[in-house]
């Protein structure tokens, strides 16, 4: 079935972005940060959580983009948004996709890093949760070829380098509560981006879900259409709307597996 959805569906159109697509790819998270430092300078903590929550969302769709190289952007220039990705939300975005990539290669088996928090109980994953971008560090470093390894320990050095900056240089509360957020969004976010996603998938016909509620896809940055995007990861995010409706239109609605 899924040769022939790769056959049957037209999506290379999709490929292509507009101009300003990109530009509002790339803007995406801008607004977040700024009212997320604003509220906090304001002590509006909590208008600092949601914010900062919808920052760090927003940098997942972009960075998640970049790992595939679907930002409609050259491949340095991809690479140094994933730089300065890394910086703002904490961690190194070459080591992310490195496992995300392997995730793609070997969905849910044993090579598969970033999904093994999909085959746990639903509690187990919050649980582990801060332990999982360690984890994903760890295995990057293991399994990258040396020039992806030097940027990733490039990027883990910005890291160290940013938050000196912030804690023991500049005097900004505001920067020093974003990089607590960030640290503390990455330990939740495996259950929503991971386990929710691709949980009791193993012996489905499909090794992820999908879920297109209008209301959830504006919340979600349109990010929870997970197999559509697995059947065709080149497509940017943007357009896997369209993607979805071509899809329908060649049976996919059928079988596929919703949250």
């Amino acid at each position: 079935m899924k040769d022939n959805l790769i056959n049957n569906v037209e999506w290379k159109d999709l490929l292509t972005y507009q101009p300003w697509e990109t530009l509002k790819e790339l803007f995406l998270p801008i607004p977040w940060i700024i009212l997320a430092l604003w509220a906090t300078s304001q002590t509006w903590y909590w208008l600092t959580l949601p914010a900062s929550f919808y920052f760090f969302l927003a940098c997942l769709r972009v960075s998640h983009n970049a790992f595939h190289y679907a930002l409609g952007l050259s491949r340095p220039a991809t690479d140094f948004v994933m730089l300065v990705l890394s910086i703002f939300m904490m961690g190194s975005m070459r080591a992310i996709q490195t496992t995300h990539m392997q995730h793609h290669r070997h969905c849910l088996t044993e090579k598969d890093v970033e999904g093994h928090v999909a085959k746990q109980r639903f509690w187990i994953a919050i649980l582990k949760g801060p332990l999982f971008t360690i984890h994903l560090h760890i295995a990057a470093l293991r399994i990258s070829k040396p020039k992806q390894k030097f940027w990733i320990k490039f990027e883990l050095l910005t890291n160290i380098v940013w938050l000196f900056c912030v804690w023991a240089w500049w005097d900004s509360v505001a920067l020093q509560i974003h990089t607590l957020l960030m640290i503390f969004s990455h330990a939740v976010s495996p259950f929503f981006t991971v386990w929710t996603v691709h949980h009791d998938c193993e012996n489905k016909k499909h090794t992820s879900r999908t879920l297109r509620a209008p209301w959830l896809s504006l919340l979600a940055f349109n990010m929870f259409y997970h197999l559509e995007h697995h059947l065709f990861p080149a497509v940017p995010t943007c357009h896997l709307p369209m993607l979805a409706k071509r899809l329908d239109a060649n049976g996919f609605s059928n079988y596929q597996t919703v949250l």
